[in-house]
């Protein structure tokens, strides 16, 4: 896996020198995870830099039998703008490879943000508080994730796959790709690669090729842009919402992905991203989820449980994040989803964070069409 793996403690660095210097990208085989937590950035042209000294892994002292790859050279991050499909990139809290495929423009409602009166998205009924959430513009991409990385982050993140109900006689399929993840702008640390297929995964040459005169020298087929337009409804995301409690921010993004017709009703599904971040020093584990579920029909279910998708995950500073994905139905076309999640503290004591109220909205069109053949999973 790549051993750039960016704690919070590192960004304030890479931001200060990537105008000056180029970072090498190294990849470490780890085989454990006390050797996961030593992964770092070694600096090519500044190696007689003491800043930070301890942070940096360089081939003197890695772990007996590993081998330090060259993977490319990372670039300046862009402030402005976005990234083209075809970049490459590490995951700047994750770590994984990955390449862009193209750009979302989503509203984002992050309710740590002082309200505007304008442009603002109310609570849903009977959900925490009354105030409004203004929206902002903002980017995140549809990206690949190279396959080799996945065993890796498995323990801090699901491998995430873009879900769709089938198109087919059987209704009650649904499939699955895998390998596949939205990424917001500001976690993208774009590198590049003389590697003419420097991310391993199956659609990767089947909506890629390699044109030494672009830059990035990655350019989408003709395949890449059919699925894009075809599915277009399944894969967009349209609004992201995000809430801080006690240091530990959670970040919701819904998508549709489709109706199912049974016993004579309509049943609508969505799949939702969520990302707990601990922001704090403090070491925390999530132990119960408390979800409210409203459906424009009228009902109001509440779900409780232990953990989440069967874990109950750490969140420390060494690893700060954890993302999942799930499921929910409604037999409505629209309703609204919010709750909170336990987590518990090292003494026993246990506080509650708060997460975001976020609708779910059908779309028009419910025959998702056009499904690249493979890979596939059935999730029925």
């Amino acid at each position: 896996m790549a051993a750039c793996v960016i704690r919070r403690g590192l960004l304030s660095t890479v931001s200060k020198y990537h105008k000056k210097h180029t970072l090498r990208v190294i990849n470490v085989d780890f085989n454990s995870r006390q050797e996961v937590n030593r992964r770092r950035l070694q600096c090519s042209t500044c190696s007689s830099l003491n800043i930070q000294q301890k942070r940096f892994m360089s081939s003197r002292n890695r772990p007996e039998g590993k081998v330090l790859e060259t993977v490319g050279v990372f670039e300046a991050p862009k402030q402005h703008g976005k990234y083209e499909t075809g970049q490459l990139f590490l995951h700047s809290v994750f770590g994984y490879r990955g390449i862009v495929l193209f750009p979302w423009h989503a509203r984002l409602y992050d309710r740590d943000v002082t309200p505007a009166a304008s442009d603002s998205k109310p609570e849903p009924p009977g959900a925490h508080g009354s105030k409004e959430v203004k929206g902002k513009t903002h980017t995140y991409y549809q990206v690949l994730i190279d396959t080799r990385d996945c065993p890796h982050i498995s323990q801090r993140s699901q491998t995430e796959a873009v879900t769709f109900l089938a198109n087919h006689d059987d209704s009650r399929a649904l499939y699955a790709i895998p390998g596949l993840d939205y990424v917001s702008h500001e976690d993208i640390l774009p590198y590049n690669s003389s590697d003419q297929v420097p991310i391993q995964h199956e659609l990767f040459e089947r909506f890629l090729m390699f044109n030494p005169s672009k830059v990035p020298p990655f350019v989408p087929r003709d395949t890449l842009r059919a699925w894009q337009e075809k599915n277009h409804p399944w894969l967009e995301l349209s609004d992201v919402h995000r809430e801080t409690t006690e240091n530990i921010r959670v970040t919701v993004i819904p998508f549709y992905m489709g109706m199912r017709e049974a016993q004579n009703s309509h049943v609508y599904w969505w799949r939702y991203c969520i990302r707990l971040e601990n922001l704090g020093d403090e070491v925390v584990q999530l132990r119960e989820r408390h979800w409210r579920i409203f459906s424009l029909s009228g009902t109001l279910e509440t779900v409780r449980g232990r953990g989440v998708v069967g874990r109950e995950p750490v969140l420390s500073k060494e690893q700060p994040a954890f993302q999942y994905s799930s499921h929910v139905s409604l037999q409505a076309p629209s309703g609204h989803m919010w709750g909170s999640y336990r987590l518990e503290r090292p003494n026993g004591t246990f506080f509650d964070v708060r997460i975001p109220p976020f609708s779910l909205e059908s779309k028009k069109d419910d025959s998702p069409n056009g499904f690249l053949p493979g890979p596939f999973t059935s999730l029925a």
